[in-house]
């Protein structure tokens, strides 16, 4: 019986951690390519992608980029 409980809490335990990398804001700022890649992931399966750090990550890194692109059209 024991070992039942042991497989459940190792089963269980496993499902909790992702081998996907989550990548920071400021990583993605710097690898456009990376970021494209992402929010296409995202954006292609918002159901069950949108809520993961990794699309959060890159839409904020995708904002920054833009409020940068406005902010040099602007003269700023």
């Amino acid at each position: 019986m024991r070992w039942v409980v042991s497989a459940l809490a190792m089963l269980l335990l496993s499902a909790c951690f992702s081998e996907e990398k989550v990548y920071t804001v400021d990583e993605l700022v710097a690898d456009k390519v990376l970021l494209t890649k992402i929010i296409g992931e995202c954006r292609n399966n918002p159901g069950e992608l949108r809520d993961t750090a990794s699309c959060r990550n890159a839409e904020a890194a995708d904002g920054k980029l833009r409020l940068e692109r406005m902010r040099k059209s602007l003269g700023g």
